[in-house]
């Protein structure tokens, strides 16, 4: 059971605010979910490393992002929560094509500050929802470029409040994933482009904005793709790009297009996008995909897997 005056009584002083059962859906793109049972958001990160460091062992710490990506179950989330802010999202222009970005700085700011700086080979980022870190966490992508193409070191505090810097080449990336600790907590990446010419990616960046907005439902409340791609990347827009194996072909193929549970619908406009259409609750959201999962596997025999992280209590937990 959530007991946010208990579990604050535990925790260490800090400079940044630390909020006791604070509502999270307000700070997730699909408006879904329950409470945190303590909320912290660090003033800098010597505060961050000062509390992590002090952090009872036994306490739960879910590092959370603009959640971009995630459904938080309505049940809330046990232990801390803890979200960056202001001091997190600096970004400075470094020698030889590079930019170093705090984690909570929005990824399409880290891609206008490499046009700006005429640093190529980062226009993907321009589209792809959410802050740096979480787009390093999961290798984030879009039109044949990753996050793991562009991090030449990734900065993190680990559980302990101690600073680890890690080589992009020894992350681990994969599709859509990273071996870096799940209680992690990111707080800068330094990214490296190639020289470009200012107005070359700026018009690069046009492109990719008007093919999203022509594609997807870029008005509507989602986490942009729901599940991975079978085929294991992500599409790339290139004409030749087979689409057998990719999970909105398949969720159309198992005739999931505009299927609803409650305020929850598969778009019609991109049927891999989940979205909130009104008054959905995680429970509707997280229904309906795992219902989708189940007709495609039943169509085809393929198990579609979530690329929305889900995490947090089901109601009757949280109240148990």
């Amino acid at each position: 059971m959530l007991d946010g005056a208990a579990l604050s009584a535990r925790l260490p002083v800090a400079r940044g605010r630390i909020a006791a059962m604070r509502p999270l859906a307000d700070l997730c793109w699909l408006r879904v979910g329950g409470p945190a049972e303590a909320l912290f958001q660090p003033a800098d990160r010597d505060d961050l490393a000062g509390f992590l460091a002090a952090l009872p062992a036994d306490i739960p710490l879910t590092p959370l992002g603009v959640g971009s990506n995630l459904i938080i179950r309505d049940g809330g989330l046990s232990g801390v929560a803890v979200r960056l802010g202001r001091g997190f999202n600096g970004v400075e222009v470094l020698p030889d094509h590079r930019l170093r970005v705090g984690a909570a700085l929005l990824d399409s700011r880290a891609a206008m500050a490499a046009a700006e700086a005429g640093i190529a080979g980062l226009e993907f980022l321009r589209t792809i929802p959410g802050a740096l870190g979480g787009a390093v966490r999961m290798n984030a992508g879009c039109y044949g470029a990753y996050a793991a193409d562009v991090v030449e070191t990734v900065t993190y505090l680990g559980r302990d409040g101690r600073s680890v810097t890690v080589p992009g080449g020894e992350i681990g990336f994969g599709y859509r994933s990273s071996d870096l600790p799940e209680d992690a907590v990111i707080v800068e990446a330094v990214l490296r482009g190639r020289p470009g010419d200012p107005a070359e990616i700026e018009a690069k960046m046009a492109d990719y904005i008007a093919r999203r907005e022509a594609s997807q439902p870029t008005r509507d409340r989602s986490c942009g793709s729901t599940f991975r791609n079978p085929s294991g990347y992500s599409s790339t827009g290139e004409a030749g790009d087979p689409m057998d194996l990719k999970a909105w072909t398949l969720i159309d193929a198992a005739g999931c297009r505009g299927l609803r549970r409650g305020g929850a619908v598969m778009s019609e406009k991109h049927s891999n996008f989940l979205v909130n259409a009104g008054g959905a609750t995680a429970a509707d959201l997280e229904g309906l995909g795992e219902e989708v999962r189940a007709r495609v596997r039943a169509a085809c025999g393929i198990a579609l897997e979530w690329e929305i992280r889900r995490i947090g209590l089901p109601p009757r937990e949280a109240a148990s």
